[in-house]
C-alpha cells in the first residue's frame, strides 16, 4: 500500500532530524570519524532489511543525508507500504565514507522505528482481514513523533484516527465528569449535543461509554461514533443491536486492551471500528542494517 509522503511528513521529519543530529554531533562532530577516515574516502551502501515486514520512512534517508552532506546521493529501490523480506535493499546511498558513517545510526534510527509501527500495524489487520472492522491508531504516540508514526500506520494498512486533540471531538469520561458538575441536565446526550453545537456540525461528535446504559443515552443523540470502552465481545453484541436499533448510522469502535490474540473475536463482533494503541505505543523496531562497500 503505497502513502504520500507529503510536506506534512517531510516537515515533521525535518524537525526530529535537527534534533537526531544535534544529539549526536553537537558543535565537535564525529570524534571516531575524524581520527580514523580520511575525508576523500568514498563509500557506497544499501540499507538492507533483516527481517520480514512492511517499509516505513524511506524518503528520511535522503532528509537525513541533506543535513549532513549533499553530496551523498540516495537512491530508494522500494516504496512506503511494500513488503520486505530477509535481504530486501531499500535504498542506496553513495559519497563520502565520513559523512555515510555518521548518518548511519540516525537512520537506522527512523526506519527501523517506523517500519515497526507499519509492519505492526500489518499484523493487525491481516488479523481482522474478511470482517468489516477498520484498524485505527490512537493518540499514544512519542513526543513529537506524531506525524510520521501515523504515516506508518497508513503504510502498514491501518487507519489515522483523530491527528490531535485540535482536530477532532472524543468525548471521553473524564470530560463527563468535569461538564457534569457544572449542568442542571448531566446526561450523555446532552453532552453530545452541547459539543455539536460548539462545533457548529463541522466536525464529527465521538463519545466514550463502558455500559450499555451508557450507550442507550448516547444514542439518544445520534452521535457520529461510540466508543465502546473495553467491553467483552458479548456485551458488543448487544451494542450493535442497540446501535441497530437506535441509531443506525452510528459507528461502534472498540477500544481498550486488544490484543492480536483476541482482535479477531473483537471484529466478528461486527464493530465498524477498532482502535489499537500498541501499534504505536508498543512497537518492536524492525531490523534493518548497512552493507557498505568501500570505494576509491
Amino acid at each position: 500500500m503505497t502513502v504520500p509522503f507529503d510536506d506534512l511528513q517531510k516537515n515533521a521529519a525535518t524537525t526530529l532530524i535537527k534534533l537526531a543530529l544535534e544529539e549526536d554531533l553537537q558543535q565537535t562532530g564525529d570524534l571516531t570519524c575524524q581520527a580514523m577516515i580520511d575525508p576523500s574516502d568514498q563509500a557506497e551502501i544499501q540499507i538492507v532489511a533483516r527481517q520480514q515486514g512492511i517499509l516505513a520512512g524511506s524518503p528520511i534517508t535522503s532528509l537525513i543525508f541533506n543535513e549532513l552532506d549533499r553530496t551523498v546521493t540516495c537512491t530508494h529501490h522500494l516504496s512506503d507500504g511494500d513488503t520486505l523480506e530477509p535481504g530486501s535493499v531499500v535504498t542506496t546511498c553513495a559519497g563520502p565514507l565520513a559523512s555515510i558513517l555518521i548518518g548511519e545510526r540516525t537512520v537506522l534510527n527512523f526506519l527501523t522505528h517506523l517500519c515497526g509501527v507499519a509492519s505492526l500495524t500489518a499484523r493487525y489487520v491481516k488479523a481482522v482481514s474478511g470482517t468489516n472492522a477498520t484498524i485505527l491508531d490512537t493518540r499514544k504516540t512519542l513526543p513529537g513523533w506524531r506525524v510520521l508514526e501515523k504515516y506508518a500506520v497508513a503504510a502498514g494498512g491501518g487507519t489515522n484516527h483523530r491527528m490531535g486533540l485540535y482536530d477532532g471531538v472524543l468525548i471521553k469520561d473524564n470530560h463527563l465528569a468535569g461538564w457534569a458538575s457544572r449542568t442542571t441536565q448531566p446526561t450523555i446526550a446532552a453532552a453530545i449535543q452541547q459539543a455539536r453545537e460548539s462545533v457548529n456540525g463541522q466536525k464529527p461528535i465521538e463519545v466514550e461509554v463502558d455500559t450499555l446504559d451508557q450507550l442507550a443515552d448516547a444514542l439518544q443523540a445520534k452521535p457520529e461514533i461510540v466508543l465502546l470502552d473495553n467491553m467483552s465481545p458479548e456485551i458488543m453484541k448487544q451494542a450493535i443491536e442497540m446501535r441497530n436499533a437506535n441509531s443506525p448510522s452510528t459507528l461502534l469502535e472498540a477500544s481498550g486492551g486488544i490484543t492480536l490474540e483476541s482482535i479477531r473475536s473483537v471484529a466478528e463482533t461486527g464493530v465498524e471500528r477498532i482502535s489499537v494503541g500498541a501499534l504505536t505505543h508498543s512497537v518492536i523496531s524492525l531490523d534493518l542494517g548497512f552493507d557498505w562497500k568501500r570505494r576509491t
